[in-house]
């Protein structure tokens, strides 16, 4: 740990600059990263005075490949982004939790009492109760600790806001009591606990490992229990392409029956075959019992089936053809990604409210002024929040104009794949 004061003075003298760099990999942001660093630090002083702190961070995260095939144990292709939560920490001696995000009430909790409590649902107290328990039940030692928390990871904008914060406070008590001996994938499991249990929303595992583990990440399910993570080594640079995030600025507020409808349309597909989830179901059996599972469940899970067999396939497509450097292939399976999910994964829009469809308009407006500059398709949980786009970097300033004129200034963020999950920046 480090004295708070002594921190500041180093942080403002650019002693951590090269650090940061590593962090957040563009040049021009790392000015603002030193002042925001600096701002967290004063702002902790002022709750918990000058003491010997260390300092974390978890990303927010983009998915690349595989909308909504998580969890149905399917793959997913994701990466960590350099957007992230930041927490400046110290260890007490009396099991007491105080965490302040930033604009938000003091959160205390005992950590002697990890049970779930059900008006916590939907909370944060809920998520960092959670988390607590989830790594109490798994042997790890658990402790207090007084926390400032501030994060740029846009809250309902799809980039996985709520998993970051699980991840930075999972690998703020790896760090404090288990000397960061805590493997990454099981905090994201933890993450997800808590999420599910704890929070009450039906999550996959997806947003908590691409948080968690950090870098461009092919994840494969199977076996949730031990999920596969095997980085993919690109550099998006070398193809002139840049990642950009728009936001519509669209509410999820509501939009939780929706996203539990998908995981149980799946699973009412696979319960017809006797399994649990589709990764299970032959898909050639599936085709075959279309008429069959029509009568019985209708279509839409029909369809939701259909795209779940089409985009598990393509994450290992995408997988193979960034190895292979066949970068447009891999770029023409975003797309194809983007049109399943519009067509028969069906969450660009709620069909309670079909006159807000923020996202639909954000893909059109996008394949109208990209032409062959690029390729888009609905990012997250989707419903509300962002869409993905692949842009060449020469087009990129085009682009941005042509949607900031839609849904405001700064809703277009181009950003870089950041190579660390849940990780201690200064001890």
């Amino acid at each position: 740990m480090k004295q708070l004061t002594k921190l500041m003075e180093e942080m403002k003298q650019g002693v951590y600059r090269d650090t940061l760099k590593d962090i957040y990999i563009d040049e021009s942001v790392i000015a603002h990263q030193e002042e925001r660093y600096v701002k967290a630090m004063a702002e902790y002083q002022k709750l918990y005075g000058d003491r010997e702190v260390e300092v974390y961070s978890a990303p927010g995260r983009s998915e690349v490949g595989g909308n909504h095939t998580d969890h149905q144990h399917g793959m997913v292709l994701a990466t960590s982004i350099n957007l992230d939560a930041i927490a400046i920490v110290n260890k007490n001696e009396d099991m007491t939790v105080r965490v302040i995000s930033e604009g938000y009430d003091m959160i205390v909790i005992d950590a002697n009492d990890v049970e779930k409590v059900d008006k916590e649902e939907g909370t944060s107290i809920g998520l960092i109760r959670g988390v607590l328990a989830g790594l109490k039940e798994r042997g790890y030692k658990i402790g207090g600790f007084n926390a400032y928390v501030t994060s740029d990871v846009l809250i309902g904008a799809g980039l996985s806001s709520s998993a970051a914060f699980e991840t930075i406070i999972g690998t703020i008590v790896s760090g404090l009591y288990n000397d960061m001996q805590i493997s990454m994938v099981e905090i994201a499991q933890i993450g997800q606990y808590s999420e599910n249990v704890y929070f009450g929303k039906p999550s996959g595992l997806m947003d908590q490992t691409a948080c968690a583990v950090g870098g461009l990440i092919h994840i494969d399910f199977k076996d949730p229990k031990a999920p596969v993570v095997e980085k993919v080594d690109v550099d998006f640079e070398n193809h002139a392409c840049s990642l950009c995030i728009v936001d519509t600025k669209g509410s999820h507020q509501d939009l939780t029956p929706d996203y539990a409808q998908i995981p149980a349309d799946m699973k009412a597909i696979a319960t017809y075959f006797g399994k649990e989830v589709l990764r299970d179901v032959d898909e050639k059996e599936f085709f075959a019992a279309i008429p069959a599972l029509r009568e019985k469940l209708g279509d839409r899970p029909v369809l939701r089936a259909m795209h779940f067999f089409g985009d598990n396939a393509r994450v290992a497509a995408q997988v193979a053809s960034l190895r292979e450097g066949r970068f447009e292939d891999f770029l023409n399976m975003i797309k194809a990604s983007g049109d399943s999910s519009f067509k028969y994964l069906q969450n660009v829009y709620t069909n309670r409210d079909v006159q807000n469809q923020a996202v639909s308009i954000a893909l059109a407006v996008s394949e109208n002024v990209l032409g062959n500059h690029g390729v888009c398709r609905v990012h997250g949980g989707g419903f509300a929040g962002t869409i993905q786009a692949f842009v060449k970097n020469d087009f990129v300033e085009e682009y941005r104009k042509a949607l900031d004129a839609v849904f405001g200034e700064g809703s277009c963020h181009v950003l870089k794949v950041r190579k660390y999950g849940g990780m201690k920046v200064i001890a």
